[in-house]
C-alpha cells in the first residue's frame, strides 16, 4: 500500500492508523498546492479531487475519503483492534462517530484554514466548534477514548482534527477533558512516530 499524504493534514489519521495497526505500506508527500507529489507525478491523475489522503492499494485500486480508509486499514489487520467487528452496535457507534468527526469537527475546523475567511464567518464557525467541544467533552467524561478503553480508528481521526487548534491559536483550556485527551494520545508510540515521520515534532 501507499499512502498520499500532506504533514499535518487529515491525512495524518489514516497514517496514524497504519502505524497502529502495523501494517506494511509506503509514503509519498504531496504538495497541494502544485498537486504534484514528491516524485514529480501529477497528483490529479492519482485522485482527480486532487486532495489528500489517497490509498493505493497492493492491487492498484485507488481509495480516498478519511473515514473510508481508516475502515480499510482497521479491517485488513483486526487483531490490532481499530474497529470493532462488522455486524454489531459497536461497529455502528465507531461509524457514527467518523461521521460526527468528518461533518462536523472537520469540516467546521477546516473552513479556518480558507484564504478567504472573513472575521465574521471565524467567528460563526469557533462558536460552533465551541458548542461540539461541550459535547465530546461530557462524551469522554470517565473514557479513555472515543469507545471507552480501546483506542480506535475514530480517535485517530479526533486527534489529527483537534490538533488543528494549535494552528488557530483556540484556547481549548476550558475543556480539561480534550486537553487530557489529546495528551494521552500524543504520548502513544504510533502517534510519536507518525508525527515525527511527518516532521510535525522532533
Amino acid at each position: 500500500m501507499k499512502l498520499y499524504y500532506a504533514p499535518g493534514s487529515c491525512s495524518l489519521a489514516p497514517h496514524i492508523a497504519l502505524r497502529e495497526a502495523g501494517l506494511n505500506f509506503e509514503l509519498e508527500k504531496v504538495d497541494l498546492a502544485s498537486k504534484q507529489t514528491e516524485h514529480g507525478e501529477d497528483f490529479t491523475k492519482i485522485n482527480p479531487n486532487g486532495y489528500v489522503p489517497t490509498l493505493k492499494l497492493d492491487n492498484g485500486e485507488i481509495l480516498s475519503e478519511v473515514a473510508v480508509l481508516l475502515q480499510y486499514i482497521a479491517d485488513e489487520k483486526p487483531d490490532a483492534k481499530l474497529a470493532p467487528k462488522f455486524g454489531g452496535m459497536e461497529r455502528y457507534r465507531l461509524m457514527e462517530w467518523l461521521n460526527f468527526i468528518a461533518t462536523e469537527i472537520h469540516k467546521t475546523l477546516g473552513a479556518l484554514f480558507h484564504p478567504n475567511i472573513t472575521p465574521e464567518w471565524k467567528t460563526a464557525q469557533l462558536a460552533t466548534f465551541s458548542k461540539h467541544c461541550n459535547f465530546l467533552a461530557d462524551q469522554l467524561d470517565g473514557k479513555q477514548y472515543l469507545l471507552g478503553n480501546l483506542f480506535t480508528i475514530a480517535d485517530a481521526y479526533l486527534f489529527t482534527t483537534l490538533s488543528w487548534t494549535k494552528f488557530h491559536q483556540v484556547d481549548m483550556s476550558k475543556w480539561p477533558a480534550l486537553t487530557d485527551y489529546m495528551t494521552r494520545i500524543a504520548a502513544r508510540p504510533a502517534v510519536i512516530e507518525t508525527m515525527q515521520k511527518e516532521g510535525l515534532i522532533r
